[in-house]
Parts: structure tokens; sequence; C-alpha cells
């Protein structure tokens, strides 16, 4: 399917828009307004008009100069006219962005919960049923998010290694086999930039909130190896404040008794144990190497360890799953009782080595009823507290964090609503700079690959400087 944009910069978020209600098809951008069977864009003087299958909607803007309107506005034209020619309805509307939650809070400041929904429902065209998910989620971060101050930060720590790459992941991990010559001299320069950032957070007085070690599977890596990074992170920040400790021990595979000790000695509170599904079959087709029995396990295993803060997630619209399979997988996963669950939407991602197919308009629909499943098997017992969508989500659909109350994952609400800094070390992070007085946005970008983080590490520590530089102009 090809878009023609014409005298408009909105680009990115036609393209976004249109590839929703064109899923099997790749969108073409171009500026050939006589392309055939095209979606043309366009802005003329003071009109917008949006032209598909001999048909047009047209807005006269006149008088509009700010480029959110006008943009809202194409989307709005867009939306309307591919909605009625292909009878796709999009449950987020015009909303394309990661964040929904951060656009509605915004707006229940300017005007009121109440108007804040009828924006939503009337101006972005979202369903009455992702309003109302977004307002709880918008809801039950309220007092957490005023808990973050001015001086306030986060820490991130990656660990891009597991035991084997899943066929829809899309994170800079590599598996243990190709890298174990790596970890060694990786583990060793992570302890260094650790020890680094924390003698920049103590020049600025800066107070950390929450810890997060995720990757890749953090537990990949041996007893020792962890203990020695939880150690350099307890020798260079100030954990007498820290609410919240969270190690993703994600795959099954790489969870034992002695790294557990590890965890539970080293202070952390919250960890992942991550199903993502407890059919066997499905396990399989995804490149996971264990099986739904060794994740209860695990589960089992780090609850005799005393942590009383465990994740699970779960994926809707893998391949080869259905929606049995996946009630199942909600069944077995309540009966363990974590504290928290994430249900994902499958992302399908150009760096995944699974890839799109004709068949996934059939995936995004069954996806969409496993995710209904989810919501009402646990809202008995638990909340929605945080939510992201990303690029390339089966329907461009939601993730979803539930948990019971008090067992909120904080990092998750702080790294999401972009509430405070967040200094990252290892490959692949990215440390995300948040103006303590304002809105203002900057991102430190770590290289992206271990082999590039050792090789260049000089390289990587110069670019932390900027940390000071940013934080000069700001008091609090």
């Amino acid at each position: 399917m090809k878009l023609v944009t014409v005298n408009h910069p909105f680009r990115y978020e036609t393209e976004k828009l249109s590839r929703e209600f064109f899923p099997e098809s790749g969108i073409e951008v171009s500026d050939d307004v006589c392309a055939e069977n095209a979606v043309i864009t366009e802005i003329d003087g003071d009109e917008i008009s949006v032209r598909f299958d001999g048909d047009e909607r047209r807005q006269n803007v006149g008088g509009v100069t700010d480029k959110n309107d006008l943009e809202r506005i194409m989307a709005q034209l867009l939306y309307s006219l591919l909605s009625e020619k292909t009878g796709i309805y999009p449950p987020w509307g015009i909303l394309t962005g990661i964040r929904p939650t951060k656009v509605f809070r915004a707006k229940e400041n300017e005007l009121g919960s109440e108007k804040a929904k009828e924006f939503f429902k009337n101006e972005l065209f979202v369903s009455d049923s992702k309003t109302d998910l977004v307002q709880s989620v918008t809801d039950a971060q309220r007092n957490i998010i005023g808990l973050s101050g001015k001086n306030s930060m986060s820490l991130y720590i990656s660990i891009p290694f597991c035991p084997t790459r899943c066929s829809y992941c899309s994170f800079i991990s590599h598996s243990f086999e190709s890298a174990k010559k790596l970890i060694p001299e990786y583990v060793e320069k992570l302890i260094d930039e650790i020890k680094y950032t924390g003698e920049i957070a103590k020049e600025l007085s800066l107070k950390l909130e929450t810890v997060y070690y995720g990757g890749g599977t953090p537990t990949t890596l041996s007893a020792q190896q962890l203990k020695l990074i939880e150690d350099a992170v307890e020798e260079s920040f100030d954990l007498s404040g820290l609410r919240e400790y969270t190690v993703e021990a994600g795959r099954p595979d790489t969870v034992t008794e002695e790294k557990l000790d590890v965890l539970k000695n080293s202070g952390v509170t919250r960890i992942s144990i991550n199903p993502q599904t407890f059919n066997n079959e499905v396990l399989k087709v995804i490149g996971r190497r264990h099986t739904a029995e060794e994740t209860e396990k695990a589960f089992l295993l780090a609850r005799e360890k005393g942590f009383d803060n465990i994740n699970m997630d779960l994926i809707a619209g893998l391949p080869t799953d259905t929606v049995q399979s996946f009630e199942k997988t909600l069944e077995k996963t309540l009966s363990l009782s974590p504290e928290n669950v994430t249900v994902h939407t499958l992302a399908i991602k150009r760096s995944s080595s699974m890839g799109m197919t004709s068949s996934d308009i059939s995936q995004a629909k069954t996806a969409e009823k496993m995710l209904s499943l989810a919501q009402k098997g646990l809202c008995a017992d638990y909340f929605p507290y945080y939510m992201y969508r990303q690029s390339k989500s089966l329907s461009n659909l939601e993730n979803v964090g539930w948990c019971r109350s008090g067992k909120e994952g904080l990092y998750n609400i702080y790294m999401m609503e972009e509430t405070h800094s967040v200094f990252s070390c290892g490959a692949g992070a990215v440390t995300k700079l948040k103006a303590p007085d304002g809105e203002e946005i900057e991102r430190i970008f770590n290289f992206k690959y271990p082999f590039e983080y050792i090789k260049d590490y000089g390289e990587l520590i110069s670019r932390k400087q900027r940390i000071k530089e940013f934080y000069k102009t700001y008091t609090y």
C-alpha cells in the first residue's frame, strides 16, 4: 500500500496509523500524487485533505497554528476515511504513541478527569474499554508518581545475555554459548561503569529510588558474577532510601538455589520468573529450552527462599498458541499466586527471527481475545498499574502490568512515565535524563553490543560527563 504525503511533516504519524488498516501489506511512503491505489494526505493552504479509493475527507484549518492540532486533525480525517473503507476500527483510535497514560495524565491535569475521558473518546477515537483502562492505570499511579522528587533517580543495569534467543526477541541480547568468552570482561567493565555512575550520583546529591537489572536475562550470569555486580551497587550508591530492588530472573532454566541466595542476601526485593506460556509445545516453537514444569519449580524455589514480590510475564499471540491454551496458562499462573502479572502482546520486530506472515490478522484477533480473557481473569484479585504499547505489536495492542495492592513495580512506573532520571549501565543501555523542573528529556546511549561496549569503553565513560553538564542548570 502506498501512502503519499504532500506538503506536511506528519509522515511518521500517518504511516504508523495507516499500517493499522493494512496490516498484511507494507506501507510505502512517497510524494507521487499520481500513484494508483494510494492513500494521499495533503495540506494545501488552509485545507487538510485525505483521499483514497475515490473518496476523500477535507477540513479547513485556517487559524490553526499548533503543530499538534494539525497532526490530530489529519489523523482524524485519515482514521475516518480508512475505517469506513476497510471496516477496521482500531481500539486505540488515532493514538499511536507508546505512553497513553502520559497523554491522559496531561489532559487530566489540564481539563479534569471527565473531560480527559471525553477527549480520548471524541478527539482521539479511543474505544470506551481502552479509555477506562488508561484511566484506571493513571489512577493507580498517582500516589507513586508523587513519591518521586526533584532529586530522584533510578538505576538500570543491562545484562544482555540469555541461555538461548527467543524467536520473537528484538532486544540486544546474545545466547550464552555465543557470548560466554565476553562475559568475564563485560562484568569487569560493567562494575567499573557502576562505580563511575555512583560517583556522579553522589556529586549531584541525587536520591536513588529503584534499581532494576534487565537484559537479556541477568541470571544467565553465575552466582559469583551476580554478587560482584550487586556488591558494586551497594558500594557505589546510598541504598538507605531505596524503595525497590528488582532483578529479572525471567528464564527459569537460569534459576538456581545459589543465585536466589545471592539475590536475597544482597537485598533484592522483587524478581521476575517468566513463563510466557505454560504450553510446552509453544515453548519449543518460540525457542525456549525449558518446560512449563521447570517454570513452576523455579517459582516455588523462589518462594521457599523468601521472595514475596514475584512478577510473571505472559505473552498473548504467540505462534501456535490458542485461546484455550492461553486460558490454561492464565489459570496456572493464578494458581501460583504471583504478586505481579504482566500481560504482553506479541510484537514482531524486524530484528527478531520471527517474520511477518499472512496469518497476522487472525493471530491479532486471537491476541485480542487473549487480552480480554486476561483482564477478566485478573481483575478479581489484581489491578492494572502500568501499561505501554510497542511498535509492531499485533493490532497495535497494549502491554499491561497487573498487581496486588502495595506490590506495584515502581521502576516500571518511573521509567515508563518519565518521572525522573534513569542512569543506565551496560551494553544497549540508555541513560534518560529528566529535567527536575520541567519535561525536558535527554538521552545518552551506551554502545549496543557487548564487544563494542568492551572495545570502546573509554568513549562510553566520556559520554557520561554529559550527566553533570545537564544538571548544572538545575536546582533542587
